[in-house]
């Protein structure tokens, strides 16, 4: 009987909850409506493809299909660490990644902050608009831009350095220089993206907490230290692990666009490999090894960098 009345209990309960959940989806069905269009992109182009990964344990051939195709189980990683050009590209794209870190991560903030001192409203609203419409740009158009502007014969940049009496340089064959030019060009195409977040968790701020430290004798850069980091980490930590989560796909478009044969040996990354050798060369269980390596060491290196954060800062993505 007991038992039977615990059971009953448990059933009402969760009709209860299941009611409210859908009470709550239908108050806000508009917000939802608007996420179908998200959610459909990630299971076509997302999930769908995961469902094809083990032909990177197969000798896939298009007319034999995916299920007709031979097993042959690490082949194709072994042959992936073995490879040289594998084992450069790698290094590549780490460094690409770590570069991006290093640079391009902080842009944003470093712009928050300096727009966040602007007492001119609308200097400040002219200067953020200016920098975020790079984004809104595709990476076609910026590479368009990249090469008129480094241009040897007519770009600005060796316009001034045949104006200082130098000879001109061609940048976009300089492997020395082709990781500056994609680190250059994606600052600038997205810092002002990333600036319109931190900007708006610095409207969080209780602007009594400037007033009370102005009082207190400090200065501007002690109520940055003091209270704009402070207030802006764990944004800034939600992002920064959402970074580590992509640290291997730099992106396709970015690289695609400024490569050249030229500066293969430093500039090729991952993406543009498995384009190369996949699509070009119809390697297609290889590079979907490639690309299943590539995943994995991202998942692992989000769970580690999340673990890490929880522990150090409290703050993580799950």
């Amino acid at each position: 009987m007991a038992r039977a009345k615990i059971q009953a209990a448990d059933s009402i309960s969760h009709r209860s909850a299941t009611n409210s959940l859908w009470k709550y989806i239908w108050k806000y069905r508009v917000l939802y409506f608007l996420t179908i269009p998200g959610i459909v992109y990630y299971l076509l182009f997302k999930y769908v493809p995961l469902a094809a990964s083990f032909i990177a344990f197969k000798d896939y051939n298009i007319f034999k299909g995916v299920f007709g195709s031979p097993w042959v189980g690490l082949k194709h990683f072994e042959r992936m660490f073995e490879h040289a050009d594998f084992l450069r590209i790698l290094k590549n794209t780490f460094i690409l990644g770590g570069l991006d870190i290093l640079i391009a991560f902080p842009a944003p903030i470093l712009a928050a902050l300096l727009l966040n001192e602007l007492r001119l409203v609308l200097f400040k609203r002219v200067v953020q608009t200016i920098i975020y419409m790079p984004h809104f740009l595709s990476w076609v158009i910026i590479g368009g831009i990249a090469v008129g502007i480094l241009s040897p014969s007519t770009g600005i940049v060796n316009q001034f350095i045949k104006w200082l009496g130098f000879e001109p340089i061609y940048f976009l064959a300089e492997n020395s220089m082709i990781r500056s030019i994609f680190v250059t060009t994606g600052v600038w195409k997205e810092v002002g993206w990333g600036t319109i977040i931190y900007l708006a968790a610095l409207t969080g701020i209780n602007p009594d907490m400037y007033e009370a430290s102005e009082i207190d004798g400090a200065n501007r850069w002690q109520q940055t230290l003091s209270i704009t980091i402070p207030a802006l980490l764990p944004t800034i930590t939600i992002l920064f692990l959402l970074k580590i989560g992509e640290f291997l796909d730099y992106g396709f478009e970015r690289v695609w666009v400024l490569i050249n044969p030229l500066t293969y040996e430093n500039g090729e990354i991952l993406d543009t490999y498995i384009y190369r050798a996949g699509l070009l060369q119809q390697e297609y269980s290889y590079t979907t090894a490639v690309g299943l390596f590539k995943s994995v060491v991202g998942l692992v290196m989000l769970y580690v960098a999340n673990k890490l954060s929880k522990k150090a800062t409290g703050e993580s993505l799950y």
